[in-house]
């Protein structure tokens, strides 16, 4: 972004979002969007009070909307920014309305929103591509020197895609994480401290993934890393952590770079690997589904991502007693729904297949469906739980019946239209601090994530400091949160559930349970 108005707008929200001055339309796109999801609070939430004048809200809002109009080649362009303009203002007012800021809170945000733009300009247009979601603040250290910890609040950092066809994996993360973290401070916190999370955008793109985690930590000097999505991201961020003998909890990924043998000290994960997640998978579709393994195949991205989940095909087809030297690959590039090579590459097997597993995020496992379910209308779809289920459902009810029927999702958490304790817990904290937000499988996962955290804050006591907090998830046994089967780490094993739970979508769109053994 070239404009001034757009680089004291990125500012205030603590990075810049703009790359260089060359940038692409579809780069420009994505850092006004971005800004949008960031701005549009700060204005919706002065909208609902009713003692801030509204020709300031006013000048705010005109001012963006010729950013807007600075960003889109389009009218289609431009009234998509604006939809996601006017969706962050709702959040904003609904905010307000839910207690979660106060009209003190709003006013100061506005202001601070109108110091930036009237102030000079940044000079650095070329900083980090990178978004801090939290309110600005100084980095907080105790004064025992413990970075990111001080008598009042923890800080932890989040590198996720908060913009690009992944995005809504970021968002959902972010809001489960949100959501544990505002119930534990609307109750004291813990030992007298707030959680803070701050989250920084890296596109899912590991290109970004080092400025993303200097920036948390060398910048906003954060005490850990929590919820973390993607795996070629993740080869980046862990050895980057590992270095500073950080903790790295609960990233969104079942690589096996978060799960070595013995595990690394400071990796801890929630959620089941990808190898348990498609031998679930590979076990249902043999065992349950009387299909051969070479009647099998993989759609995955052209990734770290596709890799781990490949791998861990061929693992279970190994497991079955059957030679893996066959099993056909159907690639797309990462960060796009290209997936016409893919669908090509299946219409032209001189062999039959009838099912396959899907490594991929969201749209792209979506439009991978809707190439080839004509193609081959009794086509088993499987998909891992990083796809987003919830995303997934929504871009195939948009198709139609006939393309959402029948594909499976496997899941690392219960149900979230069950009624188990945890379900409930989440569902609670999610209509109180995001009203209108609807349950969904990943925004529940950061929710677990997040509480196991709190449970190892809290046993271990005020004194905290890196190690000890280690020390403490490596004893912990046996925790019931409600899930339905108790979680345990250790020494050998720092991965809490090995759970996997299956479902299918029916004609409208919904999950339905299913068995996988």
């Amino acid at each position: 972004m070239t404009s001034r108005l757009t680089l004291v707008l990125v500012g205030l929200i603590g990075g810049s979002l703009a790359g260089p001055a060359s940038a692409g339309a579809g780069d420009k796109l994505g850092v006004v969007r971005d800004l949008a999801l960031r701005v549009g609070p700060v204005v919706g939430s002065a909208l609902a009070c009713k003692d801030i004048a509204r020709p300031r809200i006013k000048t705010i809002v005109e001012k963006f909307s010729v950013v807007i109009k600075e960003a889109s080649p389009n009218v289609a362009e431009r009234a998509d920014l604006t939809q996601v303009l006017d969706d962050s203002v709702n959040s904003g007012r609904s905010a307000v309305k839910a207690g979660q800021i106060d009209c003190g809170l709003a006013d100061r945000r506005l202001a601070a929103l109108e110091r930036s733009i009237a102030g000079p300009a940044s000079s650095d247009d070329t900083a980090p591509n990178s978004v801090a979601t939290a309110t600005p603040s100084e980095p907080t250290t105790a004064p025992s020197g413990i970075r990111g910890v001080s008598d009042r609040e923890i800080r932890f950092g989040m590198s996720a895609p908060f913009s690009g066809s992944a995005r809504e994996l970021g968002r959902q993360m972010k809001l489960g994480i949100d959501a544990a973290f505002n119930e534990i401070n609307d109750a004291g916190g813990v030992h007298g401290r707030k959680l803070r999370l701050i989250a920084v955008d890296d596109g899912y793109e590991p290109t970004r993934t080092v400025d993303a985690m200097n920036q948390l930590i060398e910048k906003q000097q954060v005490f850990g890393i929590i919820g973390n999505v993607g795996d070629p991201t993740t080869v980046v961020a862990v050895p980057y952590a590992l270095q500073r003998q950080m903790l790295f909890f609960g990233a969104l990924t079942g690589a096996n770079v978060l799960r070595h043998d013995p595990p690394d000290r400071y990796v801890f994960n929630y959620r089941a690997s990808y190898a348990e997640e498609t031998y679930a998978v590979i076990h249902y579709l043999v065992k349950l589904r009387g299909l051969q393994p070479s009647q099998i195949a993989v759609f995955a991205q052209k990734d770290a991502y596709g890799d781990s989940g490949f791998a861990g095909v061929a693992k279970a087809i190994r497991a079955l007693g059957a030679s893996d030297r066959d099993i056909v690959r159907l690639d797309y590039k990462r960060n796009t729904v290209e997936v016409e090579e893919a669908v090509n590459q299946l219409r032209t097997l001189k062999r039959p297949i009838k099912a396959i597993v899907m490594v991929a995020t969201y749209r792209a496992a979506a439009k991978f469906i809707e190439k080839s379910r004509n193609l081959f209308p009794a086509m088993i779809f499987a998909n891992v739980s990083s796809v987003d289920g919830t995303a997934l459902a929504e871009e195939l009810k948009l198709l139609g019946p006939q393309y959402a029927k029948g594909v499976i999702v496997t899941e690392v958490t219960p149900s979230v239209t069950g009624y188990s304790t945890m379900v409930l817990q989440y569902k609670n904290a999610l209509g109180k601090f995001f009203p209108g937000e609807a349950p969904d499988y990943v925004s529940l996962e950061g929710y677990i994530s997040a509480t196991i955290l709190i449970e190892a804050l809290k046993r271990a006591g005020p004194e905290l400091d890196g190690e000890k907090l280690i020390d403490t998830l490596e004893s912990m046994h046996d925790l019931d949160l409600g899930l339905g089967s108790k979680l345990t780490m250790g020494r050998d094993d720092h991965q809490a559930s090995h759970r996997i739970w299956g479902t299918v979508l029916d004609e409208n769109g919904h999950y339905q349970p299913i068995e996988l053994e």
